[in-house]
């Protein structure tokens, strides 16, 4: 269910804290690249994950074990293949599916992308700089800026701005994000401080703005690509990101 836009403005404030712990801090990067502009998404069948569209039955280059895990009605997928185990750099896709019984997955748009300055876990732990491998909901999403024109409930609120004490590169990874349901209440604010499995499981994993060099867990790619997703993914179709490396992907 919709909050009421001043309740869910008011929590996120409250929840600022716990959110620039737990996602940003980007203060501690070790490594720089060159940014991404991510442009407005590779055309079809481009990047990575290439496969004939006849075949897509199933999302490429995941295996049974989380490829089971994506809801029977979910009809958008974002994917994200990480490089490798313990590298920052991975490539987002989004895959569409009709409504008709038939339908295959199709490859819509990709993106580059970073994820967690040490790569990815199956076991993610608070403050492990690493993202974590798995199948999860997109229910929610705000940021710092004004709805682009999100299907999801969004939250506008200045509580989100990452703080100046970071380097310039990364005060504007908040301006558009969307809350990956990682430990997280669903239909709350993306920064709402929450995590019913307890604080040592880690939390705020969100998609997110890219700085161009890895985060503290999340996901980050370009501007337009984060409002592509916004204006795109539609709670009506069950969206879901399906993330990690490309070796625990297959797995």
């Amino acid at each position: 269910m919709r909050i009421a836009g001043a309740v869910r403005v008011a929590v996120a404030a409250a929840a600022c804290g716990v959110l620039l712990t737990s996602c940003g801090s980007g203060g501690d990067d070790s490594t720089r690249t060159t940014k991404n502009d991510g442009g407005a998404g590779q055309a079809k069948g481009g990047g990575s994950a290439q496969q004939n569209p006849a075949d897509l039955k199933s999302i490429p280059d995941v295996g049974h074990r989380w490829q089971s895990k994506i809801p029977k009605d979910s009809r958008q997928v974002v994917a994200v293949y990480g490089d490798g185990e313990d590298s920052a750099k991975s490539t987002v896709v989004l895959f569409t599916k009709s409504n008709s019984a038939d339908a295959t997955w199709e490859k819509t748009r990709s993106w580059p992308a970073h994820n967690g300055k040490k790569g990815w876990t199956t076991d993610h732990r608070e403050n492990d700089k690493r993202s974590p491998v798995g199948v999860f909901t997109l229910t929610d999403a705000g940021g710092v800026l004004a709805d682009p024109g999100a299907k999801f409930p969004y939250t506008k609120s200045d509580s989100m701005q990452a703080p100046h004490y970071w380097p310039r590169t990364h005060w504007h990874d908040f301006d558009y994000v969307i809350a990956i349901d990682y430990n997280r209440a669903k239909g709350t604010p993306p920064n709402d401080p929450t995590r019913p499995q307890g604080q040592a499981k880690g939390g705020s994993i969100w998609l997110h703005m890219d700085h161009g060099s890895g985060t503290s867990g999340c996901v980050s790619l370009s501007k337009t690509g984060m409002e592509h997703l916004l204006r795109t993914l539609d709670p009506k179709q069950h969206p879901v990101v399906v993330m990690g490396d490309r070796a625990n992907l297959k797995a």
